[in-house]
């Protein structure tokens, strides 16, 4: 399989995480009127395909370890489930930080949600494979935290100013929809922050798996799971009318399309970044390093939210004050972050 040997390397790929991670639910807005409960099928089945395309090229090419087909056969029944267990354990918590965007915008979800599973992350990788300096990881940790509070507040003081200036039954239907979507992506991104210690400990040892194994059996779990969850929110939705499996079966191509194609892009940055974690460790990037630079898309969604899809728009002055001091919190967090390897103890 090929790996990275050098920090540049590992550090584009954290950063090509980044971009996928924050932008493969754009996919949910282009495809408007269509449920991401339906969405979430093709996604994960897009997924699926995905890692199996990298485990059949990049994971059979080079010189570092086994082959892909190789690495799955030697795996240890132990590594295996925990591979697997990531991946449902992934799939109940982004299911929720979706659905908490589907109802309150990707302004809020991708902040709260996937900020927090950045906080959740990098402690538990931490703790399971301690790499690069602490003191600048958890700094640069606290800094994105900062920028969540801060996201919270904006959005807060934008609904305030909505409340004030529209009618009073369309602000109060506004308010609870951002609340729910405040819950859900709390909650959503505690599960989301618990799967990558998990899938670091199906690497570990020497019946572990490789970074491009290891992704397959993540997505088999996701695959898996999305049909022992999604009929229950189908059942019963976030928001809108119930669904069934009829609903899903009358979409069109250009739906189904976007789904897989959301799911292919949310791959290749999942396995960028396992790749990152996976790199020799004189290079001192492990998983915490690689998942929290990777986590930096919080703040590519958000700038999703914010630039394309106008969710702050005619917040105001003091609003877009906040939004400005978000992303420069955001920006200089993962700057402290990204340096940590270059300062760790040798």
């Amino acid at each position: 399989m090929t790996l990275p040997h050098t920090y540049g390397m590992v550090l584009m790929l954290t950063i090509l995480t980044m971009i996928t991670w924050g932008s493969w639910v754009n996919v949910l807005k282009v495809a408007k009127g269509w449920r991401f409960e339906l969405l979430y099928y093709d996604y994960s089945i897009g997924a699926a395909l995905g890692a199996t395309l990298a485990g059949l090229t990049f994971g059979i090419w080079g010189s570092d370890g086994l082959r892909f087909v190789a690495d799955l056969a030697h795996a240890g029944k132990v590594n295996f489930l925990f591979g697997f267990a990531g991946g449902v354990l992934f799939n109940l918590g982004n299911i929720l930080v979706v659905g908490a965007i589907s109802v309150a915008g990707m302004g809020v979800g991708y902040p709260i949600g996937v900020g927090l599973a950045l906080v959740v992350g990098v402690i538990w990788n931490y703790i399971v494979n301690p790499q690069g300096n602490p003191l600048l990881l958890f700094t640069g940790v606290a800094l994105v935290v900062a920028a969540i509070f801060v996201d919270a507040i904006a959005y807060r003081v934008h609904m305030a100013g909505k409340s004030a200036t529209g009618d009073k039954a369309d602000a109060a239907a506004r308010k609870a929809a951002t609340w729910k979507g405040i819950w859900l992506s709390i909650v959503g991104g505690a599960l989301m922050g618990m799967f990558y210690p998990l899938v670091e400990i199906g690497k570990q040892g020497e019946s572990g798996l490789g970074p491009y194994a290891v992704g397959f059996v993540f997505c088999l779990g996701m695959l898996v799971s999305v049909f022992v969850f999604n009929p229950f929110l189908m059942r019963f939705p976030i928001e809108g009318p119930r669904l069934s499996f009829g609903d899903y079966l009358r979409g069109n191509a250009r739906v189904h399309s976007l789904g897989i194609i959301g799911g292919l892009i949310f791959i290749a940055g999942t396995l960028s970044n396992f790749v990152a974690a996976s790199a020799p460790r004189e290079l001192q990037v492990g998983p915490a390093i690689s998942y929290a630079i990777g986590q930096g898309s919080t703040m590519v969604g958000a700038l999703w939210g914010v630039l394309v899809w106008r969710e702050f728009a005619g917040g105001g002055a003091r609003v877009y004050r906040l939004l400005v001091l978000m992303f420069l919190l955001f920006v200089a967090g993962l700057a402290v972050i990204s340096i940590a390897p270059l300062y760790a103890a040798r």
